[in-house]
């Protein structure tokens, strides 16, 4: 067989350029930690990735709002616990202001305790949460004192909190949930009708200190404080729900986060064992190639003629 001397050089020099090349992109990945240097090492990959990112940066930013999730009903959690200690000193005020022993100042002063229960609660509805918001404000405002001395509260409720795609989580409650008792829903969230806990015990205050007190107007006060303890601690459960969701929710990222990192270390990162053994061995090929080659071109007719 005859081999022309321009193809033997040109199949040795396209060899030796193939192995160098081979060589120079196994150096570069041990160096630069990456095997894909550009969309064209592997175009599936490098798309898989991009995906993979996209994902990375959704779920940074709902790992962030599921912290403010947290942060706002543990919030709102310690708040309604202060509200039900609030409650009970209610309770055990007017159970002895019922007893029928007291004398008028005592009455009276009962009265007043009951008069600043009320303005802790105020204060309570009116509380801001880490972000600077009304805690159990609404869409429609937060809880406030109005004039005579009635209470507005804030009874429609906010947007939820985004935390998944397609999922949020309310991470609030309005004031008029907290403190109506016996109120109807509306389709929009909001709350109608119902007795409002604070007019409830601010009307007891009043009774009390009134010179004109008249045991008969605590007849129901125990049952209504008892009522609105109920309702504080329905709120207080639906709360603790939201946040074992937030909780359950935020492990799940977590181990998404630990999945999607290995798979995008396979795609990606360069493996520096298997790497490093396949330059020697592109190496060892290359210079036995070399070898080979300047062999072959040292040769002439007259070696075959000895």
């Amino acid at each position: 067989m005859q081999i022309a001397t321009r193809l033997f050089y040109d199949r040795a020099s396209a060899s030796m350029t193939s192995l160098g090349g081979k060589a120079e992109s196994l150096q570069n990945q041990i160096s630069t930690g990456t095997k894909l240097s550009a969309p064209s090492s592997d175009s599936a990959a490098y798309q898989r990735l991009a995906g993979i990112k996209r994902d990375t940066v959704d779920d940074k930013a709902y790992a962030a709002n599921l912290g403010t999730a947290e942060s706002v009903l543990k919030q709102g959690d310690t708040s309604l616990s202060a509200i039900t200690d609030q409650l009970q000193s209610a309770t055990e005020l007017v159970t002895q202001a019922k007893t029928g022993t007291l004398n008028a100042a005592n009455r009276k002063a009962i009265g007043e305790q009951i008069a600043g229960l009320v303005a802790t609660l105020t204060n309570l509805a009116n509380a801001k949460d880490a972000r600077g918001q009304a805690l159990f404000g609404g869409a429609d405002g937060a809880p406030a004192v109005a004039a005579g001395g009635s209470y507005a509260l804030a009874s429609k409720p906010v947007s939820g909190i985004p935390i998944g795609d397609g999922q949020t989580v309310q991470a609030n409650e309005t004031a008029a949930r907290i403190f109506t008792v016996g109120g109807k829903g509306k389709p929009d969230g909001s709350i109608e009708g119902g007795t409002n806990t604070l007019a409830m015990l601010s009307a007891i205050a009043t009774a009390l200190q009134s010179d004109d007190f008249k045991a008969s107007s605590l007849d129901t006060s125990l049952a209504d404080i008892s009522a609105a303890s109920d309702q504080v601690s329905t709120v207080q459960a639906s709360l603790g729900a939201r946040a074992a969701r937030v909780d359950l929710e935020a492990s799940r990222l977590t181990d998404v986060a630990a999945d999607r990192e290995a798979t995008r270390s396979g795609l990606e990162d360069t493996d520096i064992t298997t790497t490093v053994v396949e330059l020697q061995k592109t190496m060892t090929i290359l210079s036995a190639t070399q070898a080979s080659f300047s062999k072959l071109s040292a040769l002439s007719l007259f070696d075959y003629l000895r």
